[in-house]
């Protein structure tokens, strides 16, 4: 095992316990944790079982009848004090989430920023959770909305935003009253581990531990009680749309909530009036950042026949220049997939696109290397073929030709993914078009600017088997809560609504 000087500082050790409630605990199997960068072990994690869950479960609710009586503003305060400690191990925690699934460097921090900015951006909804007031038709009543914490909230995170996606919820979640039990990809427990001791160092003095707890685990082991527990009136899940499914189909059987985020077939639209340099940065981004594994990375580049030859020798040239390699050295661009079986994803799509005929521009083949590396790849292809249906966690980017924008957008969304979409254009009717209600059918919406790149302040998510979710910003913290509608009486009488006579 090798010992970086970041695991120090995490407090990441040989051997680490999966569990945290008010204590550290793991009495289920060791999880070897890999780096993807050279395939070397870099720790074990002892994960929980069915007791561990139990002991979790019970502590975070007998805490949450403690914390939902906090003021929201004192919450907020507590969240405030996460957001200075992310900051003061923004570093740190950075090169561990590149290290432990591969992006680089510079995005490991900028993860981390945005577990700062949601807390911050947190701080601030905690003295703004308002409720409507109704004018009643009764006389001398008073009608109005509150809301409510929900309890205890399950937060399934997927490896590729091992910190932010977690952040988005549990910092929203806080502040509402709600706690959390946070059940992270078993391919990124390290960065989860390192997360609960930095929230822990905040959270032990102040007397509120289990208000965030960590659950290491299978899926079978400890994954499938969080979506069944009637105890759990809110499962938010990111993954796959198969997962989603799942996780989906099992909290609605029991009528609870799920906030699904999903997968993402994501498309840009490139007019004819369009900047060619801000497509390029643009697309090298979307397509090859995170090496393809964003939900929101660009897989598929509609171009206009009457530029779609320049665009695509630059995109060639571009590619070519790429740096592949370690992820925590400046110069990478690239880093590697999280492991073997993402490796054999994109082996596995390469043969198929080849035999559905698709032509491979550049790339398209696995790096020879430590650890678990595979070429950017374009290729050029057309609606017909199944495989730009899906979507495959890798850097494949799908270009087509068009020669009218209604044509255009109707391919866009002709996919089962409905997440993020782009245009690029400088002209206001395809804008307008693209904005409309025929239109893009994504959750996300841009106009010169990527797929990728959300920022906070916005509700995030996609339609269709995207999963209808939505975090972050703008009124996603009602999802954590529950409404209730007051109708106070301060007359001397009893009238009865819609002006019926009983009696």
């Amino acid at each position: 095992m090798t010992k970086l000087d970041f695991l120090s500082e995490l407090g990441i050790e040989d051997m680490n316990l999966g569990g945290y409630s008010d204590n550290w605990l793991g009495s289920g199997d060791d999880l070897d944790c890999i780096t993807p960068v050279d395939g070397t072990l870099i720790a074990k994690v002892k994960q929980c079982n069915s007791d561990d869950y139990e002991n979790i479960l019970q502590k975070s609710t007998d805490i949450f009848k403690k914390w939902r009586m906090e003021p929201a503003p004192k919450r907020g305060e507590v969240v405030r004090n996460l957001a200075n400690a992310f900051r003061e191990h923004k570093t740190a925690l950075g090169k561990l989430i590149s290290w432990e699934m591969g992006k680089i460097q510079a995005e490991g921090e900028g993860e981390v920023q945005e577990m700062i900015d949601i807390a911050d951006y947190a701080v601030g909804l905690s003295r703004q959770l308002y409720g409507k007031t109704m004018h009643s038709e009764r006389p001398n009543h008073r009608m109005y909305e509150q809301w409510h914490p929900l309890g205890a909230v399950g937060i399934v995170t997927a490896f590729n935003f091992p910190g932010a996606v977690w952040a988005w919820n549990a910092m929203i979640a806080a502040v509402c009253g709600d706690v959390m039990v946070w059940k992270p990809s078993s391919k990124t427990p390290l960065t989860a581990i390192a997360i609960q001791k930095i929230v822990n160092d905040v959270m032990t003095p102040l007397g509120w531990d289990g208000v965030m707890s960590l659950l290491v685990g299978s899926s079978r082991d400890v994954g499938e009680l969080l979506v069944n527990d009637r105890r759990m009136p809110l499962i938010s899940a990111t993954g796959s749309c198969n997962m989603g499914r799942k996780i989906g189909g099992a909290v609605a059987k029991r009528l609870g909530r799920s906030l699904l985020e999903l997968g993402g077939n994501n498309a840009i639209i490139v007019m004819p009036d369009s900047d060619p340099e801000l497509i390029l940065r643009a697309v090298l981004f979307g397509a090859v950042g995170t090496s393809g594994q964003r939900c929101t990375s660009t897989r598929r580049l509609f171009l206009h026949k009457s530029i779609s030859s320049s665009i695509i020798e630059k995109l060639i040239a571009s590619y070519s220049q790429i740096k592949i390699g370690d992820p925590l050295n400046s110069d990478t661009l690239v880093g590697p997939l999280v492991d073997g079986k993402a490796v054999q994803d994109y082996v596995d799509a390469i043969e198929i696109i080849k035999k559905e005929k698709g032509k491979i521009l550049y790339g398209g083949n696995v790096m020879q290397m430590d650890g678990f590396y595979v070429e950017p790849t374009l290729v050029k292809a057309n609606m017909g073929m199944n495989i730009v249906r899906e979507e495959t966690f890798a850097p494949i980017l799908y270009l087509f030709e068009f020669e009218d924008l209604n044509e255009a957008i109707e391919a866009h969304n002709s996919v089962d993914q409905g997440l993020s979409s782009s245009i690029f254009t400088k002209d206001m009717q395809s804008v307008e078009k693209f904005l409309s209600h025929s239109g893009s059918d994504c959750g996300i919406a841009n106009v010169n600017i990527g797929t990728s790149g959300a920022e906070i302040g916005g509700a995030f998510g996609g339609e269709k088997d995207t999963g209808g979710g939505r975090e972050a910003g703008s009124d996603s913290w009602k999802v954590y809560m529950r409404r209730q509608t007051n109708t106070l009486n301060w007359s001397d009488d009893l009238p009865l609504a819609q002006g019926i006579e009983f009696g």
